[in-house]
C-alpha cells in the first residue's frame, strides 16, 4: 500500500501558477503509475494527468495540455503537478492517487490510496 499527502493548493488569479506536491510513503509507490485528479462541486472526479513509475511516460487531459506538467522525483517519493496559466475552470479539489488496476489512466476507479486533497481556487 501507499499513503499519499497532497499540498500546494491555494487561491490565485487567472493566469498565475501553482505547483502541487504529493508525498508518498510505502514501497508500492516505486512500481505505481501515479495520477492527479480533480473534483469540482457537483461534478465527477476527473483525471488531470498521470505518470509512469519511472517518469518516462505521461498523460494529460485535453483541457490541461500545454499548461500543466506532471513529474515525479523518486529520490524524494514525491509527485508534482506544475500548473501554469490557470483558469477559473481549473478550480477544484485536487487529489493524487496510485494506480492499482490496468485500463484508462483517467479512470479514477483504477486508482486507490487517495490522499485528502488540496484545494485550488482560481479567480478571474
Amino acid at each position: 500500500q501507499v499513503q499519499l499527502v497532497e499540498s500546494g493548493g491555494g487561491s490565485v488569479q487567472a493566469g498565475e501558477s501553482l505547483r502541487l506536491s504529493c508525498a508518498a510513503s510505502g514501497a508500492t509507490y516505486f512500481n505505481s503509475d501515479m495520477g492527479w485528479f480533480r473534483q469540482a462541486p457537483g461534478k465527477e472526479r476527473e483525471g488531470v494527468a498521470a505518470i509512469s513509475p519511472g517518469g518516462g511516460i505521461t498523460y494529460y487531459a485535453d483541457s490541461v495540455k500545454g499548461r500543466f506538467t506532471i513529474s515525479r522525483d523518486n529520490t524524494k517519493n514525491t509527485v508534482y503537478l506544475q500548473m501554469n496559466s490557470l483558469k477559473p475552470e481549473d478550480t477544484a479539489m485536487y487529489y493524487c492517487a496510485a494506480r492499482f488496476y490496468g485500463g484508462s489512466w483517467y479512470d479514477p476507479r483504477k486508482f486507490g490510496s487517495w490522499g485528502q486533497g488540496t484545494q485550488v481556487t482560481v479567480s478571474s
